[in-house]
């Protein structure tokens, strides 16, 4: 078999909903010459005949049908399978425009001193209906990339880069210890040694809904990001990183002792609590405590008060007597 320009990589798990149109849209492409690698992670429902009924379609669909073992494992099974020197991320739930991979292969072909290039997106909500969007766009050079680092801000969008394999590789792939921000820290990673930006093209059409991963998972992929935050300020600082070996993080707790610093908790509590102050799922889970102890420790009250009535609207009274009682005692002391 003839080694193709690009292996397209998606991982499925129970897709059915948002499945079919998201191939159709990788088989549209104007640039044809790649295999699309579809992996289904053990899903429960239709996921794997539409697979398999798209792959009858089209000989450059590369099927993988097995057991659940989770988007990180499915990640990096998939950059071992891939033969193609350049890596194209795709999710089951999204939408490629038509010239994606051709914008994206000629800019690594015309740039070899970037080694990941993403784009911006056109987020929609899941009848494919403009979805709004604040903050700013996915950084287009290398340099807005580093001040969006600096800043807190979005780095890439996971299903719309991009990359050379072989560098991928070169820093271990995608990390397990960082399940549900592994794109993050792999950015920071890389960062590093190559070069990252976006084309300001609206190339993919991003889906938001209730089920998706961010919105299931918003305190534990929140927490992961600051602590790949930390640990690429310890490879800034020329110290080792201490998540470099690890397969899952430790419970926040025990941060001080990973980093050996006394603060590393503290800046962790203080970087996700103001993200979870507007996250249904975050405010309904361990998220509550990390917002607690962050008062407690003399973090910033802005919308905390606005946060106590959201909590009512959400149904939970309790939660919301606590927070109140919380800001009614950090403001005696």
């Amino acid at each position: 078999m003839n080694t193709p320009a690009i292996s397209i990589a998606m991982s499925v798990f129970n897709g059915e909903r948002f499945l079919a149109p998201a191939i159709e849209s990788v088989l549209a492409q104007t640039f044809g010459d790649f295999e699309f690698l579809i992996l289904d992670d053990g899903s429960r429902d239709s996921t794997a005949d539409i697979i398999r009924a798209a792959a009858a379609r089209d000989s450059r669909i590369r099927p993988i049908l097995r057991e659940n073992r989770g988007l990180v494992a499915s990640l990096n099974q998939l950059l071992a399978e891939a033969r193609a020197p350049l890596v194209a991320r795709m999710d089951a739930d999204d939408i490629c425009r038509p010239e994606r991979f051709a914008r994206q292969i000629a800019f690594l072909a015309g740039n070899p001193d970037h080694g990941v290039v993403g784009s911006w997106s056109e987020d929609i909500d899941e009848n494919g209906e403009p979805y709004s969007v604040t903050g700013p766009e996915h950084p287009d050079s290398h340099e807005g990339f580093l001040a969006a680092i600096e800043n807190g801000w979005p780095l890439l969008c996971h299903p719309a880069v991009m990359y050379r394999r072989d560098l991928v590789r070169s820093v271990g792939g995608y990390h397990a210890a960082f399940r549900h921000c592994e794109d993050l820290d792999l950015w920071l990673r890389l960062a590093s040694i190559t070069r990252l930006c976006s084309l300001p093209e609206r190339l993919i059409r991003y889906r938001h809904y209730a089920d998706q991963v961010s919105s299931r998972h918003a305190t534990e992929q929140q927490i992961g990001a600051a602590v790949a935050r930390l640990a690429w300020d310890e490879r800034q600082a020329g110290r080792p990183d201490p998540t470099a070996t690890l397969s899952e993080l430790p419970p926040l707790q025990d941060l001080n002792a990973l980093f050996g610093r006394p603060d590393a908790a503290s800046r962790v509590r203080a970087r996700v609590a103001p993200g979870l102050l507007y996250s249904r799922a975050g405010l309904g889970d361990h998220g509550f405590d990390l917002v607690v102890d962050y008062l407690r420790e003399g973090g910033a009250r802005d919308g905390m008060w606005r946060t106590v009535a959201r909590l009512m609207r959400f149904g939970d009274p309790v939660r919301a007597a606590r927070l109140a009682a919380t800001l009614a005692l950090t403001t005696v002391a």
